[in-house]
């Protein structure tokens, strides 16, 4: 049975209710062992003394640790509406986010609009960047067109644990163990003006790659300090 289709399955079904009920509270627990190391914080504060909106910006590898450590802000986020997307959203409502729901293959355009109004009733959002499915690192253009036609900055940031495990997957998620050090890196904001054309928009994206590439090596830089 194809992914899209996994609503049609009873078994798949009891899945998501499973994983869902049993993901949180591990989670959960799990964030909770967490010692925090944070720089930049300024800056998202800054967005927000200023009456805008951030457009939160993460590599989709860094969602678990991103997921908690952005928890209760009311952050709207995007989630697929396959399999996995349904037990993430789940999920990620019992953190309290809020939900657009689609990707880039299906309900994207959809999703994007109810980002649109979300944001003018006073709601941070949060793009996975390279999701859902990669290529992994490579900066798509969903947050560059939403700060666009929104007026709001990309604020990009990058989450880096130790020791952690890696999964298998193509975004090579990092899981951080319990106890890890998990540093948060954030960045300054990125504005996209409201006349850009194709050229600067293609700028802004490769921008927004360098940014995240260069917070990695912070966030790295302040675990090892």
């Amino acid at each position: 049975m194809i992914d899209a289709d996994w609503r049609a399955s009873r078994l798949k079904r009891i899945e998501v209710a499973a994983i869902a009920a049993f993901g949180y509270p591990v989670l959960a627990a799990l964030g909770r062992t967490f010692r925090w190391r944070e720089e930049g914080t300024e800056h998202l504060q800054s967005v927000l003394a200023s009456g805008r909106q951030p457009i939160l910006a993460l590599w989709h590898g860094r969602i678990l640790p991103a997921t908690i450590y952005f928890r209760d802000r009311g952050v709207v986020a995007i989630t697929s509406q396959n399999f996995d997307g349904e037990w993430t959203s789940r999920i990620m409502r019992r953190f309290g986010y809020l939900q657009a729901r689609g990707s880039t293959s299906r309900g994207g355009g959809r999703a994007l609009l109810q980002l649109i109004r979300d944001m003018a009733d006073g709601r941070p959002t949060a793009f996975t960047v390279d999701g859902p499915r990669g290529p992994a690192y490579q900066a798509q253009r969903g947050a560059v067109w939403l700060a666009k036609v929104t007026g709001n900055p990309i604020v990009p940031f990058h989450v880096e644990a130790m020791p952690h495990w890696t999964a298998r997957s193509w975004d090579r998620a990092q899981i951080p163990r319990p106890w890890s050090r998990v540093a948060m890196v954030i960045g300054e904001p990125l504005d996209v003006p409201a006349d850009a054309d194709e050229g600067t928009m293609e700028a802004k994206r490769l921008d927004l790659e360098r940014r995240l590439v260069d917070l990695q090596s912070r966030a790295l830089a302040l675990l090892a300090g």
